[in-house]
């Protein structure tokens, strides 16, 4: 049984966009304390009538989120 649902997090166009990796669950915010929120409950919507059991997962599992990062330029002394 996985005990992590993962989520890639990255900065869209406008907003920051949160995408399950495990489930399809999907949302976006314009900070990213309210994506944590839009995550948090989206994903607990969507788990609200499956069993965890069924879709792999341990009773409460935890959420882990990668970050994507811009490339940064480097300027040349």
């Amino acid at each position: 049984m996985r005990k992590i649902i993962q989520v890639r997090i990255f900065r869209g166009e406008h907003q920051y966009v949160a995408e399950c990796l495990d489930l399809p669950v999907v949302t976006q915010a314009k900070t990213l304390d309210e994506l944590t929120e839009n995550l948090s409950e989206a994903i607990r919507l969507h788990l609200r009538s499956e069993n965890l059991a069924e879709l792999g997962f341990a009773e409460d599992p935890s959420v882990l989120a990668s970050f994507e990062l811009d490339p940064v330029v480097h300027a040349k002394a």
